[in-house]
């Protein structure tokens, strides 16, 4: 691959100070962006839809507003991707499945995080890949194929905003809108070596609801904490058609990041106290990464939370979703799906009202015992993941004798559960150089400290701005 044209490593605060400042204009921006898109398209699949033309567009009109010295809001002429589950007025939300058509809709609505992005003059470069529905931890579906890695295309990018998380590592703009159920926007940021947070449950609105209910979240992935904390600020403006949407908070996310960490109370946990092996090169950056925060001043401890895995309960949770979004096909159209989600949907639609209820009372006892361990600790420190990304194209890594992709995931899936803030940032790369990732958890509407102390990190040379431009 050729070496990206300068614009395109460029963060959305500078791109909007170069704006202001008459350095460059939105057109120029766009344009790089795009070619990057088609690079990252080329090397890794990570796209469903690049609108070139619809792009432009947008870039001509804010270097209009820019000119005039009107900016529409704060990413006014930035490059913005979005996952294809995410509706976008004026381009299908195919959701990577062959059951839905480009002409089954007037695709003439915005979801609310796009609404707001719009608002605001965000340039949409395109839509993201996804699996099926967004039903798993890696990004291959019936409809789009499979998305490849940044740092190595034969490797798993994540999932399922992994189209997102490819995209932002090659280039192809400096913010992407993702969807997290068990880990879809930390999992592929994890792989891709960029940041993601899963702000609290209903901090961003969503709409229409998710089959997967209150598990889902729309989460902002960026090339840094500063630039997600900027998107964040956008994004979680209110929208009447999510009734679930929390209050905003006073001031901003991006105001936020100047406070120090100095002082927080850090709950290191390498593996949850479960028992989960964790990759030595993962182990050690993450680590590492910890000490980072001990030496700006945070008070570290080595303590596990006092929970049990929830798999169980959340795979009657995320079946049950899973079988609701397939209920009104019928058989022809099942058999257009991903195996594997059909497998899941099958177990799903076994799944009574009792089992459901027991999931749910696992799921409140696993948040009252999160709610009372942030009573002592601030932030809680994992792996993102225990090991680095695996071939692509497989839901587990091949030899693992796994059977589901939460057999690998061990570490995100939980904080779903919870409703909790989690973020992962990029702490270092493996032995065979995959990007590796430590996750950030805090109690629930403390979205801001995450960013903070994501921030921190970046601040302090442990998380760096991708360079998979290879």
């Amino acid at each position: 691959m050729t070496a990206p044209n300068r614009l395109a490593t460029l963060s959305a605060r500078q791109l909007t100070d170069g704006y202001a400042a008459g350095t460059f204009s939105p057109v120029e921006v766009v344009t790089a962006a795009l070619e990057r898109a088609g690079a990252a398209q080329e090397r890794t699949n990570a796209f469903t839809l690049i609108d070139a033309e619809g792009a432009l567009a947008g870039a001509r009109a804010a270097e209009e507003r820019w000119r005039a010295g009107r900016p529409a809001g704060p990413v006014d002429g930035v490059p913005v991707t979005v996952k294809d589950l995410l509706l976008t007025r004026g381009s299908p939300t195919l959701r990577g499945s062959l059951t839905l058509s480009p002409d089954g809709a007037a695709w003439d609505e915005d979801a609310p995080s796009v609404a707001r992005l719009r608002e605001a003059g965000a340039v949409f470069l395109g839509k993201t890949a996804t699996p099926e529905f967004g039903w798993k931890g890696v990004t291959d579906s019936p409809r789009n194929g499979v998305t490849g890695n940044p740092y190595d295309p034969q490797r798993t990018c994540g999932g399922s905003s992994g189209g997102s998380a490819a995209a932002l590592a090659l280039g192809a703009g400096p913010l992407s809108l993702g969807t997290d159920g068990g880990g879809s926007v930390r999992i592929p940021a994890s792989f891709c070596g960029v940041f993601a947070l899963k702000g609290t449950y209903g901090r961003v609105p969503l709409y229409p609801a998710s089959p997967f209910g209150t598990l889902s979240h729309v989460g902002p992935m960026a090339r840094d904490a500063a630039d997600a904390a900027l998107m964040l600020d956008v994004i979680s403006a209110p929208d009447p058609r999510d009734w679930s949407h929390l209050e905003p908070v006073g001031g901003s996310f991006r105001a936020a990041l100047a406070r120090p960490v100095a002082g927080l109370r850090v709950a290191y946990s390498p593996s949850l106290g479960w028992d989960v092996p964790v990759a030595p090169d993962v182990a050690a950056a993450v680590r590492s990464a910890v000490g980072t925060l001990e030496s700006l001043g945070a008070h570290v401890e080595e303590v596990d939370p006092p929970i049990a895995d929830p798999v169980e309960a959340f795979h009657v949770l995320w079946f049950s979703g899973a079988a609701r979004v397939v209920e009104h096909l019928d058989p022809a159209g099942r058999e257009l799906l991903d195996p594997g989600l059909a497998e899941i949907c099958a177990l799903g639609a076994r799944y009574g009202a009792l089992d459901y209820l027991a999931a749910v009372d696992t799921r409140m006892a696993l948040g009252t015992a999160m709610g009372r361990f942030h009573t002592t600790y601030d932030l809680l420190v994992t792996p993102t993941e225990p090991i680095t990304a695996f071939a692509a194209g497989a839901e587990v890594p091949p030899g693992s004798g796994l059977e589901r992709w939460t057999g690998w995931t061990p570490f995100t899936y939980p904080f779903n559960m919870t409703q909790q803030p989690a973020a992962t940032v990029p702490c270092g790369m493996d032995r065979d150089g995959l990007p590796i990732g430590v996750q950030l958890v805090a109690a629930r509407h403390e979205d801001a400290l995450v960013l903070r102390a994501a921030h921190a990190l970046y601040e302090a040379g442990v998380a760096k701005i991708p360079a998979a431009w290879g």
